[in-house]
């Protein structure tokens, strides 16, 4: 059997094998410009909801959420694996269609879309959005299965700027100050300038998975070599390095000296990043593909085992486990007393953080592999049904 690093998650083989700087000005049906205000403080910026990673949303869901609207994302292999961006009055969602859409938050009118190549016959491969969009005060940024970043204007949904690493871009973009951070499946972990320009890459030893989190000076990269590496976020320089010998495939979530990451392995790991050192390990009898959800008592995390895991942020023992009828690859969204995730199953489900009683739950019928993005009072998430469907719920007004 072939390792999970090696091969998940493709739809085909990345044919980049160098980094390039280029300029694209390859959107479609751009709009007039219109006035964007910088991510707020009820605002989903990016794949986790800032830098720390915690997937916790700092904005209230009303009690009973309602279905505001549906958008559909294309006609055909429009699936959506991408947890879309909340900022404003705006949605910002990938496709693997290779569309990048902004839709009006209230309404789910599209006001614009950018492709992240152009067809040039009926077999092109267009390379398509796994990754979530990370939103700036005046762009969009998100990955492609070739291993393209694309920095979009968010009022015109123009192309400002491409960066080409070696393969997939298949987990989200954070941005710390003037720097754009992200992982690559050809090893790397990338710092970029936002003008695109290369500051530094940080190469490992497998395919790097995961959004890295920045806590001061310092980011992660928790790859499929098996480390957890700490790195200045200013020089690329490693600061620390703890061997696990397991394969890393969550993105890391951070509170103070202490981050959480899930493995390939059916571990949830608890590691003091300063010193470092693993504290606790939780095992299941599957892989952990979902990055974890924490707050002060609790780590939320799904599971290849079909169940949500609740555990006890201190020690790592069970607090409760929630079963859905396949596995869950949607990472979990901690709002006030609830839980939001989705599932391989179809549905969407909402529970109770200190019980895991089920409050709310949405069919599609079709794989929710994207994480629920919650800001500006709702949450968003879309399906992998062949039409990509984009749901908005919230209070009906």
């Amino acid at each position: 059997m072939r390792r999970f690093c090696e091969h998940a998650f493709l739809r085909r083989s990345s044919l980049a094998t160098a980094c390039v700087f280029a300029i694209i000005p390859i959107a479609l049906k751009a709009a007039a410009p219109t006035k964007h205000l910088p991510p707020g403080p009820e605002s989903w910026p990016s794949f986790r909801n800032g830098l720390l990673q915690t997937g916790v949303a700092t904005t209230k869901l009303p009690e009973k959420l309602e279905l505001l609207w549906t958008h559909q994302a294309g006609d055909k292999d429009a699936m959506i694996k991408s947890t879309a961006a909340v900022v404003g009055d705006h949605v910002y969602v990938g496709s693997l269609n290779g569309e990048l859409l902004c839709l009006e938050l209230h309404t789910g009118k599209r006001l614009w879309n950018y492709r992240s190549g152009n067809a040039v016959g009926a077999n092109t491969f267009i390379p398509g959005f796994k990754t979530a969009p990370a939103v700036s005060k005046d762009s969009v940024y998100i990955g492609d299965e070739e291993g393209g970043l694309h920095a979009v204007d968010r009022a015109t949904g123009k192309g400002r700027w491409k960066f080409e690493a070696g393969a997939e871009i298949a987990n989200g973009v954070n941005l710390f100050e003037d720097l754009v951070l992200f992982g690559s499946h050809d090893n790397n972990l990338y710092c970029l300038k936002t003008d695109g320009t290369k500051a530094w890459a940080y190469a490992t030893e497998g395919q790097v998975y995961c959004s890295p989190a920045v806590v001061g000076n310092s980011t992660f990269v928790a790859g499929c070599d098996g480390h957890l590496r700490v790195i200045d976020v200013r020089t690329g320089d490693q600061q620390a390095d703890l061997p696990l010998d397991i394969q890393l495939t969550g993105s890391p979530a951070v509170v103070g000296n202490m981050l959480y990451v899930g493995t390939h392995g059916g571990e949830v790991l608890a590691i003091d990043w300063k010193k470092p050192e693993k504290i606790w390990t939780y095992k299941s009898d599957l892989p952990f593909h979902s990055s974890a959800a924490v707050i002060e008592k609790y780590v939320v995390v799904g599971g290849e085992d079909r169940r949500l895991h609740c555990l006890d942020r201190e020690t790592g023992k069970k607090v409760w486990t929630f079963t859905t009828k396949a596995k869950i690859e949607s990472s979990p969204v901690i709002v006030g007393d609830r839980v939001f995730f989705g599932s391989n199953d179809g549905n969407l489900y909402g529970v109770m953080l200190e019980d895991a009683k089920e409050v709310f739950r949405f069919k599609d019928g079709r794989d929710f592999t994207a994480s629920p993005a919650i800001g500006e009072g709702h949450l968003v998430i879309g399906s992998e049904s062949r039409t990509g469907n984009v749901y908005c719920f919230g209070a009906k007004r």
